[in-house]
């Protein structure tokens, strides 16, 4: 008898030991994470209850230092892309100010341009902020509708800049019915038909192309300009990334259109969108049927 409470005793020590361990490591990493601190992984002893729970408060401490990465980043990176802008205002509105340099008609217009650039950042940003929120929305306000107008339309608004630039177009669209979020979709279309005008070098069209491939559609911008390097194919879709970043603060580029392109095209359609490079570029999207 006393043998077997000895040995019931024991059991039940290792039992509440073994039961008692990983909660133990839970509550040293929530104290460790309530003093502002990552934590290292808590270990997984078993697949129960509490070996889940453990794997799923790991996954949420990673989860949380890589928003806290992005977060930085983004911070960075918009002090960054928002400092040369000012400073160049702010130096030749100063050196207007005490007479050291005389306004005319060029230098005028160059700061109109810094101050057009900075207001499209901010607009941009704020175009980004929408989509991310729209992106954990349960319901996206899409329509069905025909997909060619759609792209006729997002031409015609270039209409005036092509005709300025002397720039021609050649437009291949297929009809096709397709679920989509028509001002996302006008969105995309307008920042790859921008780009390829800002970037248009040599002769020939810019081809905008819609076709249907089985029971998706797939449509593709192309324009004549510098073949983009294959191993920057990917690198051109994240957020303020520039190939040229001098050439592209001339310009207008914020390093943002192409970012907000993949979210509205990938996690507002479920679709993909891509960039093939030869002897220009072509920029290209999946759109499910």
């Amino acid at each position: 008898m006393i043998t077997v409470a000895f040995t019931g005793s024991i059991l039940h020590f290792y039992l509440i030991k073994r039961f008692i361990k990983p909660i133990r490591s839970l509550i040293q990493s929530t104290e460790e994470l309530k003093l502002g601190n990552y934590p290292n992984p808590v270990k997984v002893y078993k697949n129960d209850e509490i070996g889940q729970l453990t794997q799923q408060y790991n996954e949420l401490i990673a989860q949380l230092k890589t928003n806290e990465q992005h977060r930085n980043r983004l911070v960075t990176d918009i002090s960054h892309e928002l400092r040369t802008p000012l400073s160049n205002l702010n130096g030749y509105l100063l050196a207007l100010k005490d007479g050291d340099i005389i306004g005319d008609q060029a230098l005028f217009a160059s700061l109109y341009q810094e101050s057009k650039r900075l207001s499209q950042l901010i607009y941009q940003l704020e175009q980004l902020k929408e989509w991310d929120y729209l992106a954990v929305q349960s319901i996206v306000d899409k329509e069905t509708t025909d997909i060619k107008p759609v792209l006729i339309q997002c031409v015609a608004m270039f209409e005036r800049t092509l005709n300025q630039k002397k720039i021609p177009i050649l437009i291949e669209i297929e009809s096709c019915i397709l679920d989509i979020h028509v001002v996302g979709i006008q969105q995309v279309i307008s920042n790859l038909l921008e780009n390829a005008i800002r970037y248009y070098k040599g002769e020939g069209p810019i081809l905008l192309e819609g076709e249907k491939q089985g029971v998706d559609y797939r449509i593709m911008v192309t324009g004549p300009s510098e073949p983009i390097p294959e191993i920057e194919r990917e690198n051109v879709f994240r957020r303020f990334y520039r190939l040229d970043s001098s050439r592209s603060r001339m310009t207008g580029g914020s390093g943002l259109g192409l970012a907000i392109s993949k979210e509205i095209i990938e996690r507002h359609h479920q679709g993909e969108i891509g960039i093939n490079t030869t002897t220009s570029n072509t920029f290209w999207i999946v759109l499910p049927g």
